[in-house]
């Protein structure tokens, strides 16, 4: 468990598309690109193994940018490939805000951030006092029946409110900007609206991109 003085001030951050890290859920990748294979072999030596998760999005001047609000994780597994790619987990420890790049000779971008506005990402896991599941599971079983998607219902009727919310929030396909949404939700009642909002206008065949107008 993190405490806020365990925090860095720079972690180096990996822009990934639709990629969606939560603080207290796991996400697995796959690192193949030189420049992310330094990154992990470099955050393998560090004390607090943290890697932070961001989004990238075309700026109007056609370069990637970066979202002002990502996730850090804990590099909690890893494992390598014959080939000499790693398969990695990251465990969800804090969001974060970027402040400033941080120049370096590093081939990968590292970035000083502040964590004072998610102080609630270090406690325990939320609650959400007015989660109808029933309400939520059936428009999600149609969302998943329409694109023939399966899962373990038992597993989601038995699961705690921030487990099911923040993995279905992480796994189901919803564009970048949506995820960005689902993650910069201040609680997990707001991101199971986020959530339920999208999942309904994607029944009714609109995009993440109306729902967020």
């Amino acid at each position: 468990m993190f405490s806020a003085a365990d925090l860095p001030d720079t972690i180096p951050v990996f822009p990934l598309p639709g990629a969606l890290l939560l603080p207290r859920a796991r996400l697995p990748l796959h690192i193949f690109e030189p420049r992310y294979l330094t990154m992990l072999d470099d955050t393998l030596k560090t004390s607090h193994r943290l890697i932070g998760m961001i989004q990238p999005f075309d700026a109007h001047d056609g370069n990637e940018a970066l979202h002002k609000i990502g996730c850090a994780g804990r590099l909690v597994s890893f494992s390598e490939t014959d080939d000499g790619r790693y398969m990695i987990t990251l465990a969800g420890v804090s969001r974060y805000r970027i402040l400033s790049e941080v120049e370096g000779f590093t081939p990968y971008r590292k970035f000083a951030v502040s964590w004072k506005d998610f102080v609630r990402d270090l406690g325990p896991a939320e609650r959400d006092a007015d989660f109808d599941r029933d309400v939520f599971l059936s428009s999600l079983r149609r969302f998943l029946g329409e694109r023939d998607l399966k899962t373990d219902w038992d597993a989601l009727q038995g699961a705690e409110d921030e487990m099911l919310i923040n993995s279905l929030s992480m796994l189901c396909p919803f564009e970048p900007e949506d995820k960005q949404a689902l993650l910069e939700a201040p609680t997990l009642s707001t991101r199971r609206e986020t959530l339920l909002a999208l999942i309904e206008f994607a029944l009714r065949g609109g995009s993440g991109e109306e729902v967020m107008q």
